[in-house]
């Protein structure tokens, strides 16, 4: 059983310009009181056949992580344009949101994204150049896609060395794991289809 289970994600300001910040309320509990703090990392996939465009947009420690229910909100600038090819600014990709204790990925929610113009006729007939300005982005909220990796939450007691962490999959489908990685709802059942440290929870009312 998972010591932290994550039970919401709402996504907040959507849709937004291109160019203003990711924002996440998080809902999540924590069964059994942890040692360290939980990482929490929202990715920018800037391009489906090279992870090298990849940004990582926030990276965060929030802690302590004892006994109860918690609820805060991530935030992360938007992806730099200058790092992603003109080509693949205006369409579909994909933004990842994950968690992970002791360097060890235990939840990753992936979540599509649709960047396209705020106006019909800029629709049809593009320019030729990107207008960062006029560009709207409008994260599927409702279709989010949950994975969840078996881990070890306390490796302190674990005498035969600390468990691999899963490889970045671009959120297309769960990597090969050795514990054997589950699709999920945000409930934890299956499914019908340089780091800040802050601590920002604050304890769910």
């Amino acid at each position: 059983m998972s010591a932290v289970n994550i039970t919401n994600v709402a996504v907040l300001d959507n849709p937004a310009p291109f160019l203003s910040p990711f924002q996440f309320e998080i809902s999540y509990e924590c069964l059994d009181a942890l040692k360290d703090d939980l990482e929490w990392k929202i990715t920018y996939v800037g391009s489906a056949e090279d992870e090298t465009y990849d940004q990582l947009l926030e990276s965060v420690f929030v802690g302590p992580v004892n006994v109860g229910k918690y609820r805060f909100v991530l935030q992360a600038d938007p992806p730099e344009p200058s790092k992603i090819r003109e080509e693949d600014i205006i369409g579909v990709t994909v933004l990842l949101l994950t968690c992970s204790y002791a360097g060890q990925e235990f939840i990753r929610v992936g979540y599509y994204v649709n960047n396209d113009y705020d106006d019909d006729q800029l629709k049809e007939e593009p320019p030729q150049k990107v207008l960062l300005d006029r560009v709207q982005r409008n994260i599927l909220a409702d279709k989010p896609r949950v994975t969840k990796f078996p881990i070890n939450f306390h490796p302190e007691n674990n005498d035969n060395g600390q468990p691999t962490s899963p490889d970045h999959d671009n959120g297309e489908q769960a990597p090969a794991s050795p514990d054997h990685a589950a699709e999920v709802n945000l409930q934890g059942e299956e499914p019908n289809a340089s780091p800040n440290k802050c601590n920002v929870q604050c304890p769910q009312a």
